[in-house]
């Protein structure tokens, strides 16, 4: 089935991981011994943006083939964000994201973080550092949408109508952009 413009060509055991790698862990827990599917993942820095003057966060939409499985669309609406796989600081990290997925230079000062939590718990567990910053007209470069053979649209979503979006359950969506807009309106309700 086709989607966007995918194409599903196969699915077959992955031989020679590059993002994950997956494992089979046995243990004992109270007495009987059990065994669980993981997968040893990057950890990665997620960014909540906020365009001022448009009064609109600004996700990015791009195609996930663990979606497609589910929903047969495959697109989703995330935060901008990318894979520790540099030994970087996590903020320069997120600094380098928003510039290459929202085209956005955002000094390192204005990049504040929120917190860190696990994703992907029931088998995977990498941490993901979830990082805010506003954002003007001044500070875009580019245009976004990734680097190299990434296909990354740059959505902006008014403020007034993320409530409206969170609760929408035809649009596949990442839990810790639900909690970065929790965090956005109790801050402001602060």
């Amino acid at each position: 089935m086709a989607s966007h413009g995918i194409k599903i060509l196969k699915i077959e055991p992955c031989i020679d991981p590059h993002f994950i790698n997956p494992k089979l862990v046995t243990y004992e827990q109270s007495g009987i011994r059990k065994t669980w599917e993981v997968a040893n993942t990057h950890d990665s820095v997620s960014i909540l943006l906020y365009h001022d003057s448009k009064d609109a966060f600004i996700l990015v939409k791009q195609f996930r083939p663990a979606i497609f499985l589910h929903n047969q669309d495959g697109y989703t609406y995330e935060l901008c964000a990318g894979l520790v796989d540099k030994e970087k600081d996590l903020a320069v990290i997120a600094q380098e994201e928003i510039l290459e997925e929202c085209g956005y230079d955002v000094p390192l000062s204005s990049i504040e973080k929120i917190t860190a939590f696990h994703t992907a718990v029931g088998f995977a567990g990498g941490q993901q550092t979830l990082y805010y910053a506003t954002v003007n007209e001044h500070m875009q470069k580019n245009a976004g949408g990734g680097i190299d053979d990434e296909e990354i649209e740059v959505i902006y979503l008014p403020l007034a109508k993320a409530r409206t979006f969170m609760m929408d359950e035809t649009v596949a969506k990442t839990p810790g952009l639900l909690f970065a807009f929790l965090w956005f309106f109790e801050q402001r309700a602060q």
